[in-house]
C-alpha cells in the first residue's frame, strides 16, 4: 500500500454477503462529501491483510473506521487493537440470535480498545457518527451534517402535516 493516501473513512465488511447491509454507511459519507473505502476484510480469515490495511490506512490518512460483522462480530476490535482513530461497530444480524451476539461481541470490548457500537443493522448511523466526529475539525464537513439533520427534521414535519391533514 505504499504510497497509498487513505480516504476519511474506511467501510470494512467481514463478508461480502453484508454489502447491503453495510452500503448505507459509504452512501451517507459520500452524500456528504467525505471519500471512502469499501473492503472486504476479516478479523478471523484475513487477519494479517486486516491489520495490515488498518496500519498502512491510518497513516495515510484514514479518519474512521467503520467495521460490519455478525456472531462473533470481532472485526471492529480487530481494527481497534490497530489503531488509535475511532472505530465505529456495526453489528450485523445472522443466525437464530438476530444479530444479538454481535451487538455483544462489538459492544464488550475491553478497557483500552474502545469501539463505538450502533444498533443492528444500523450501517447509515455509523456513517453519519463517523462524518460527526470527522467535523469537529472540518467546518464546512459540520454545516453538511447540521444540513442533512435540518432536512431528516423537515421531512419528519412534512410527514406529520400530511398525517394531520388527512385525519
Amino acid at each position: 500500500m505504499s504510497g497509498r493516501t487513505g480516504s476519511d473513512v474506511a467501510v470494512l465488511m467481514g463478508s461480502k454477503s453484508d454489502l447491503e447491509i453495510m452500503k448505507p454507511a459509504a452512501q451517507v459519507c459520500r452524500k456528504l462529501g467525505l471519500s471512502v473505502d469499501v473492503r472486504v476484510l476479516s478479523a478471523h480469515r484475513t487477519p494479517e491483510q486486516t491489520a495490515a490495511y488498518v496500519r498502512d490506512t491510518a497513516k495515510a490518512g484514514t479518519k474512521v473506521f467503520i467495521c460490519g460483522a455478525g456472531g462473533a462480530a470481532h472485526l471492529a476490535g480487530a481494527v481497534a487493537a490497530h489503531t488509535t482513530h475511532p472505530v465505529i461497530g456495526v453489528p450485523i444480524a445472522s443466525g437464530s440470535l438476530q444479530g444479538m451476539d454481535a451487538l455483544l461481541s462489538t459492544a464488550m470490548m475491553p478497557p483500552g480498545i474502545p469501539v463505538a457500537t450502533v444498533a443492528i443493522g444500523g450501517a447509515e448511523n455509523a456513517g453519519l457518527l463517523a462524518a460527526q466526529i470527522i467535523a469537529l475539525g472540518d467546518s464546512a464537513l459540520a454545516k453538511a451534517v447540521a444540513a442533512e439533520r435540518e432536512a431528516r427534521l423537515q421531512k419528519v414535519l412534512e410527514a406529520d402535516a400530511e398525517v394531520r391533514d388527512k385525519w
